[in-house]
């Protein structure tokens, strides 16, 4: 996770090195080179709490929507990414982490990130993603 930045010169740069680290570790083991379109994109993935659309994040990148499928593809090629559809019919993006689950509310479509210990585990199961549909707190008022 990314740290927060003051208006401290000396801070910013320190998170902004942060930062640059964890996408160089990302990247490197990689068949990928750091590209400018690339960068960006995996400085918002990597500074998110949640998935990302791309609708999320078209107005803070300077890239048409081709591009932006094209890396994120790449991405996902060499497990730096995953991603998922939503009931919204969007396809939403995060880091690749440990796996875990996803409630997505049927109503306000709202995406939560859920901890290994609030769903079920399968034992001998290598499990990659879970998707659990239903209302969330607030729409289930």
């Amino acid at each position: 996770m990314r740290p927060s930045c003051t208006f401290n010169p000396f801070i910013n740069i320190l998170c902004y090195n942060c930062s640059m680290k964890n996408i160089n570790n990302l990247i490197n083991g990689t068949n990928l080179k750091l590209t400018t379109a690339r960068k960006s994109i995996l400085d918002i993935l990597v500074s998110s709490t949640k998935p990302l659309s791309y609708e999320d994040i078209k107005d803070k990148i300077s890239m048409d929507k081709a591009t932006f499928y094209r890396n994120i593809s790449k991405f996902e090629e060499e497990s730096i990414i995953k991603s998922f559809e939503s009931n919204d019919k969007k396809r939403y993006f995060e880091i690749q982490k440990n796996p875990h689950a996803h409630f997505i509310c049927t109503i306000c479509s709202n995406i939560t990130c859920l901890k290994e210990d609030s769903y079920i585990k399968l034992e001998g199961y290598q499990v990659d993603n879970i998707i659990i549909k239903g209302i969330c707190p607030t729409c289930h008022i």
